[in-house]
């Protein structure tokens, strides 16, 4: 192939370099994988109706989440495993999201530790995080991000139990004993690298998470830190109102990229209600099946402060690295940029939702 100029193109380019088994976990999606094309087919039920004779000459893809500057509305969401798509994992992304100049949302599951991955340079940084049963884990975990300078806690809503990811449950994905979870020790990650007759992601989530957790453990949260709290997992209005109750900053709109529950609603669809919901006091986001320029100016068209993107980070990572990553992110960045010239759009602001059918 020649060089990559989309990132279907990187997608295919990373295949060839991915094993089956880490092939499978990255590109999987729960049950019968509906949620996961809807994610995709969603941006194709809205159409552009741009503006014409407008001076683009000069434009502004720069926006901010709360309260920091990013180049364009396009985040790194959380992934975890990254070395299992290249060695370099989480420390690759962290470069190349901090030289395009935007946020990198860190997993609790990184195969780097959190400490490593902030003290890889500078750069915007969230983590995200799990309740684990241990209140004692979690509680460290907190304290360690906020000591290592992390601008935000991602809290996940929507793992109460693993969706059934066949994929990993065919291929019996289990972690490569040369890699292990970072933020843990090595008796808590044990579970990950081997599980009879089950994946070993799903083995570790039935020892550790808390199915308990409730809108009360967000006052938990809330109680121990002073870090913003962001929600990721609501695809509901009156989600978002109970999220604002409790004195969340800003909301993912996600169903967890097709992983968890099968047949949940795209996150792009549920975008105008929750907007709607919270009424501008908190800014929301969106991930799910973001794969061109167009997709991040119909999510904010439609009243997303930005987009997070996930497995197309983890190709570019497959295919080369930091700098397969920084191309990703180009790409979006610079169909982005285009679909605003096109729109009629000179800034972010512009990207109104009457350019939408």
């Amino acid at each position: 192939m020649t060089a990559p100029v989309n990132l279907a193109d990187i997608e295919a380019l990373a295949a060839a370099k991915l094993d089956r088994h880490a092939a499978e976990y990255i590109n999987g999606g729960a049950e019968d994988e509906h949620s996961l094309r809807e994610n995709r087919r969603a941006f194709s039920s809205f159409e552009f109706r741009p503006h014409c004779l407008v001076d683009v000459n000069e434009r502004s893809t720069a926006t901010t989440v709360l309260g920091t500057e990013i180049t364009s509305p396009i985040l790194v969401a959380p992934t975890g495993f990254q070395r299992l798509a290249h060695p370099d994992g989480e420390l690759a992304t962290a470069r190349a999201a901090a030289a395009a100049g935007t946020i990198m949302v860190v997993s609790t599951f990184a195969t780097t530790s959190l400490e490593d991955v902030a003290e890889t340079g500078p750069g915007p940084r969230w983590f995200q995080l799990y309740v684990h049963r241990d209140r004692g884990l979690t509680e460290d975990l907190v304290k360690r991000a906020e000591a290592a300078g992390y601008q935000a806690l991602v809290l996940t809503t929507d793992v109460a139990v693993l969706g059934r990811r066949e994929r990993d449950l065919r291929s019996g994905f289990v972690l490569p004993t040369e890699l292990r979870l970072a933020n843990f020790d090595l008796e808590q990650s044990e579970g990950l690298h081997g599980a009879e007759g089950d994946s070993g992601l799903a083995a570790f989530h039935r020892g550790v998470r808390d199915s308990s957790f409730t809108w009360k453990g967000v006052e938990w949260l809330a109680s121990i830190t002073e870090l913003p709290i962001v929600l990721k997992g609501i695809l509901r209005g009156d989600d978002a109102r109970i999220g604002l109750d409790h004195g969340v900053s800003a909301i993912i709109v996600s169903n967890h990229g097709g992983r968890q529950l099968d047949g949940a609603l795209p996150a792009l669809r549920a975008v105008p209600e929750i907007v709607d919901a919270v009424e501008d006091r908190i800014e929301i986001l969106m991930d799910g099946g973001v794969r061109r320029g167009t997709d991040v100016a119909k999510a904010v068209a439609l009243g997303a402060r930005a987009v997070l993107i996930g497995r197309p980070v983890l190709w570019g990572l497959a295919w080369d690295g930091e700098a397969g990553v920084r191309r990703v992110l180009e790409m979006l960045q610079d169909e982005f940029d285009t679909t605003m010239a096109l729109l009629g759009a000179p800034t972010v602001a512009d990207l109104t939702t009457d350019l939408l059918a």
